[in-house]
């Protein structure tokens, strides 16, 4: 009996293409039949963002970071050339021109191949991030649930 690959995927960044890079990743490796987990934490969270707004209450700061984050990964700011918001947008046309697959539709790519997409918790406490304003398809978790997933992998990427 062959033991299972696994590959560990932490998305740290909030930039578009970035995660893009992790979604394409994980889809491949989940293809590859690797069992695969990504773990959002930080700007990352955004990814998983739903896109309208939901009624939570919040602190003032938590409402500050609420408003300046991208909700959804269709709102998301690229690494490099984002030129005030029209960065995305030229990226966006080019990746349809060239019929490549959107963040948005590899992140349910993702799901359908049961990537494990999880919210880092303590992130989302800092944030004043609530579970509501997140994906319903995700699991919640700490450090420790993605050290125990890093320990076992065979591929480990920090994104």
């Amino acid at each position: 009996m062959t033991e299972a690959k696994k590959t560990t995927i932490v998305l740290f960044s909030g930039d578009y293409d970035k995660a893009m890079a992790a979604y394409i990743i994980a889809n491949g490796a989940a293809a590859y039949d690797h069992e695969v987990t990504i773990f959002h934490t930080f700007w990352g969270l955004n990814a998983l963002r739903k896109p309208e707004k939901q009624s939570v209450a919040k602190g003032k700061l938590e409402a500050m970071f609420a408003k300046i984050m991208p909700r959804g990964a269709e709102r998301m700011g690229l690494s490099n050339m984002n030129f005030l918001g029209l960065g995305p947008k030229l990226i966006k046309k080019v990746m349809k021109k060239h019929n490549a697959v959107p963040l948005p539709e590899l992140i349910d790519m993702a799901r359908e191949q049961d990537v494990r997409l999880i919210g880092c918790t303590m992130t989302m406490d800092l944030l004043g991030l609530d579970e509501k304003e997140l994906r319903d398809d995700i699991e919640y978790a700490g450090v420790a649930a993605y050290l125990g997933e890093a320990s076992e992998g065979n591929v480990n990427l920090f994104i």
